[in-house]
């Protein structure tokens, strides 16, 4: 599985609609509101590299009120449930 984070620019007036029209999209499996730098952040979960862009460029990037993306592809996954394994290891 190939995962894209999204960073998303929006209209300020359109953060809602143009949020939840991103979430409609196949292949987005989350949308975060958020403050900072940017409005939105899209997750994009896909099996191969051709389909991010016919999601992001093709689609997303398409959606009303999307003023500007910058997507970056993530190398490898970490979470504390895989710390906890990783340090649990030869401890019995």
């Amino acid at each position: 599985m190939i995962t894209a984070i999204v960073l998303v620019h929006t209209a300020a007036d359109r953060i809602p609609e143009t949020a939840q029209a991103i979430a409609d999209l196949d292949g987005v499996a989350e949308v975060y509101s958020c403050a900072g730098d940017v409005d939105l952040i899209a997750i994009v979960k896909v099996r191969e590299h051709e389909q991010l862009a016919d999601i992001i460029a093709g689609h997303l990037s398409k959606v009303d009120g999307v003023v500007g993306t910058d997507t970056h592809i993530a190398f490898r996954s970490y979470s504390k449930a895989d710390t906890d394994v990783a340090y649990a290891i030869g401890l019995d």
